[in-house]
C-alpha cells in the first residue's frame, strides 16, 4: 500500500435508515472512514452493526423504499456517488467497483451458466465482443484457480462447489479490473478449509491486481491474517479504527475488548470457556444520543447515558469513540 496515498474510496458521515411500520430503524449513523489503493479494510462486528448496510448504502444496492441514505458523501473518481444519477451508479458499481456476497448460490443466477455471468460485465461496462469477452472470462476462471476453465463456462452454478461457486463471484467482480472490491463476509458459508483457500486466493490477487479491498466479517481471526487495517462498528456506528497490529495490540474501546476476548487461543495451557458479550445490541429507534455499547459496558459511567461520545484519536492511525481511558482506569 502506497504510504500517502489518497484514499480511492472516501466516506463521510454517513447515515442510512430504513422505513419500517412501527417507525424508522437509524442503522447507519454518522460512518466515516477511507480507504487507500492497495489497502485491506476490514470491517468487523455482531450482526445487526450496521457492516452491510452501510457498504451497500455506497452503492446503491440497497431498496428504496423502505431504504432511505438521509445523509453524507462517498466520493470516489472525484464524484459524490450519493449524488450521481442511476445509470452512472450503475457502471461504477459494475465496472469500477466489484461486490462479493455471502451466499453465491442466491447471488448467481440459476438458470444462466457461469460464461454468461461472468460476460455479461465485460460486455456491458467495457464493450468487448462476444470472442474477447468469453477468452476474458476463460482468463478470470484461470485467474481465481478454477481447473479447466474453458469447458466450465458453460456449467450453471449447481454444477459448483460452495467453494468453486465464490470464486466465480470472486471472478465476476473482477471481472472490470475495478478499483476498490468490497466483500461481505464471503467465506462465512463454507467449510474451513475451503475458507482458507479463499483468503489466500483474495492475497494473491491483491498482490498481483493492486486493488482497494474492503472486507466484511464477524471473524477476527480472518481479519488478523488480511487486513491491514480494523475498523469496529457497533451499533450503526464506528467506534474503534486502527492498523491491524495497533487494534490486536492494543485495543481501546470496551467493545473491540469484549470481541476479542470471544476468540479462542490455542497456546497449549489447559482450554478455557470461551467469554461470552453479554446482554442484546440496542434498538435503533432513533439517532443515539448516548452511548449505544453503555448497557453491555464494564466500564460505564454517567456521561456515557448523556452523551454519544465521539472517535478521537488515541495513536497512530488509531482512534476510538470512548469516554473511558484504560490507562486512568482505578
Amino acid at each position: 500500500m502506497p504510504d500517502g496515498a489518497a484514499p480511492v474510496l472516501d466516506v463521510r458521515d454517513l447515515k442510512t435508515v430504513f422505513l419500517t411500520r412501527s417507525g424508522e430503524v437509524h442503522a447507519v449513523n454518522s460512518v466515516s472512514f477511507d480507504v487507500r489503493p492497495g489497502e485491506l479494510l476490514g470491517v468487523v462486528g455482531e450482526s445487526g452493526s450496521g457492516k452491510s448496510v452501510t457498504m451497500m448504502s455506497l452503492i446503491g444496492l440497497l431498496p428504496s423504499p423502505p431504504a432511505e441514505v438521509r445523509e453524507g458523501q462517498v466520493l470516489f473518481g472525484g464524484r459524490d456517488l450519493l449524488s450521481v444519477d442511476a445509470d452512472t451508479l450503475r457502471h461504477i458499481r459494475g465496472g469500477r467497483i466489484g461486490f462479493v456476497f455471502q451466499d453465491p448460490m442466491t447471488s448467481l443466477n440459476p438458470v444462466f451458466n457461469v460464461g454468461f455471468q461472468i460476460m455479461e460485465p465485460l460486455r456491458t461496462h467495457m464493450g468487448l465482443g462476444k470472442k474477447a469477452a468469453r477468452d476474458r472470462a476463460v482468463e478470470l476462471l484461470e485467474l481465481v484457480g478454477i481447473p479447466d476453465a474453458r469447458r466450465r463456462l458453460g456449467d450453471y452454478p449447481h454444477q459448483f462447489s460452495g467453494g468453486m461457486r465464490q470464486r466465480v463471484m470472486i471472478a465476476i467482480a473482477l471481472a472490470c479490473d475495478p478499483e476498490v472490491l468490497i466483500a461481505d463476509e464471503p467465506t462465512t458459508a463454507l467449510d474451513v478449509t475451503i475458507q482458507a483457500q479463499i483468503l489466500e486466493l483474495v492475497k494473491e490477487l491483491r498482490e498481483k491486481l493492486g486493488m482497494a479491498i474492503v472486507w466484511i466479517t464477524h471473524d477476527l481471526g480472518v481479519i488478523a491474517g488480511i487486513a491491514d487495517r480494523v475498523m469496529v462498528m457497533y451499533g450503526g456506528q464506528v467506534v474503534e479504527q486502527a492498523p491491524v497490529r495497533e487494534l490486536f495490540g492494543n485495543p481501546r474501546h470496551p467493545y473491540t475488548r469484549a470481541l476479542l476476548k470471544t476468540v479462542p487461543h490455542v497456546r497449549g495451557e489447559r482450554a478455557k470457556r470461551l467469554e461470552v458479550i453479554q446482554g442484546q445490541p440496542p434498538i435503533l429507534g432513533a439517532p443515539p444520543d448516548a452511548c449505544p455499547f453503555r448497557d453491555r459496558c464494564d466500564h460505564a459511567f454517567d456521561r456515557c447515558a448523556r452523551e454519544n461520545p465521539q472517535r478521537r484519536p488515541v495513536g497512530h492511525g488509531h482512534d476510538v469513540a470512548c469516554f473511558w481511558d484504560p490507562a486512568h482506569d482505578g
